[in-house]
């Protein structure tokens, strides 16, 4: 980051939030759920009162090019996936506090330049 009028409190929160950003370790964008489902067969005990479904079934879905994608995992996966999936969302809140922090400050460099 250019150190040119910044003001000193916000290079500093700035820095903090990108050391907060590089801690992360490894992201992976979606969600992750854990269903239990009926399998339809009129014998079976999902099909009782009160049902006894069939799971738990793993899931983690993300969207790619506008489409939401479902890939189901093993529960040693699922394990896996929700410390990456919580640490995507904790660097999304990260970038989003480090954009308002910017904005802020770089409106408050551009207020002390003359106009033409």
């Amino acid at each position: 980051m250019s150190r040119e009028n910044v003001s000193q409190a916000v290079a500093n929160r700035f820095g903090t939030l990108r050391a907060e950003l590089a801690n992360l370790g490894l992201t992976r964008p979606g969600s992750l759920v854990e269903r239990y489902m009926p399998c339809g067969k009129s014998g079976c005990r999902c099909m009782g009162d009160p049902p006894v479904l069939h799971g738990p079934y793993y899931q983690w879905t993300h969207k790619v090019r506008g489409k939401t994608v479902t890939k189901r995992l093993s529960k040693a996966q699922a394990e896996r996936c929700k410390d990456w999936i919580s640490n995507h969302r904790q660097m999304k809140a990260l970038v989003r506090r480090m954009e308002v922090l910017s904005l802020k400050e770089t409106d408050r460099i551009l207020r002390t330049i003359s106009k033409p």
